[in-house]
């Protein structure tokens, strides 16, 4: 979505609202999967003594996959978000106006996928699968008999002892 901000530009105090949603399918990345509703943002830009100021929330239901047990299970997202916006590329920091117009999907897209974990657990203190057979441990032990590391085998006649 793109947000015309010429009003704005040369007008201290100035404020443009905004509220859309956004392509599901463009903030699916890692462990997530998809989303139960279409991810929304809603917010404003303003002229803050001749600075853009993005300030806003993201919303988004999200549906992930454990990356321990592979488990599908649901997470909400709800983290609001500020960005400069810049009409030159002076501020490394700050996102560039094409035109006097902010892509606010692009910005709210870079938002979301540089603030997610990089696991993904259905909980906290989550198994996994057991290595051998593949049972999911969350739902209690297999009968797998547990092998010792070769590296170990002399510790372990030690224990033995």
């Amino acid at each position: 979505m793109l947000l015309d901000l010429r009003d704005i530009i040369e007008r201290p105090g100035g404020r443009v609202p905004f509220s859309f949603e956004l392509d599901g399918q463009a903030l699916c990345c890692g462990s997530v999967t998809g989303f139960a509703e279409p991810p929304r943002a809603e917010g404003a830009v303003r002229n803050c003594a001749g600075v853009l100021l993005l300030e806003g929330r993201l919303h988004a239901d999200m549906l992930c996959r454990c990356d321990r047990c592979g488990v599908a299970f649901s997470r909400v997202y709800d983290e609001a978000v500020s960005a400069v916006l810049a009409e030159t590329d002076d501020n490394p920091d700050a996102y560039l106006l094409e035109d006097d117009c902010a892509d606010l999907s692009e910005i709210f897209r870079t938002v979301f996928i540089l603030s997610m974990d990089s696991k993904f657990l259905c909980r906290e203190d989550c198994k996994g699968l057991c290595p051998t057979c593949g049972k999911n441990l969350n739902d209690g032990p297999c009968a797998c008999t547990r092998s010792c590391d070769p590296r170990m085998a002399v510790l372990e006649q030690l224990l033995d002892k």
